[in-house]
């Protein structure tokens, strides 16, 4: 009997927790200080460190829910993390200033991507798009 309370446990638990929505906003302001990590870092160990934490939360900010442009959004996702993992590999094979250009690489994407969620302007709500 212990068992099956201990089962039912689990699955509830791990029901309610699969259902958490994420917090889009302060996911990003987490996943920004992990990309400032990773562009501040002075040593191989301490960029890995930062660099993972960074692909772990974008991967994260794929699973919130987009209510404008989604399909565009995930694709921006997908591009900063594949350019996250070639400054990885960059920064691994051949120095952490390797790195830079994928890194900067990454910034122009967010400047890009966070563009289709901004609100509109006065010009654009008086005159349309």
């Amino acid at each position: 009997m212990k068992y099956f309370y201990l089962a039912i446990t689990l699955l509830f638990s791990s029901l309610v927790l699969a259902e958490e929505p994420v917090d889009l906003e302060i996911n990003m302001k987490n996943t920004g200080l992990a990309y400032k990590q990773a562009v501040q870092a002075t040593q191989i160990d301490e960029f890995n460190t930062a660099i993972d934490e960074f692909i772990k939360l974008v991967k994260i900010s794929k699973t919130a829910k987009f209510y404008k442009k989604a399909e565009q959004s995930l694709q921006g996702l997908d591009k900063v993390i594949a350019q996250a993992e070639l400054a990885k590999k960059a920064a691994n094979e051949q120095g952490l200033s390797a790195a830079k250009v994928p890194l900067k690489n990454i910034d122009n994407l967010r400047k890009k991507y966070h563009e289709l969620h901004e609100p509109p302007g006065v010009f654009e709500l008086l005159f349309g798009s």
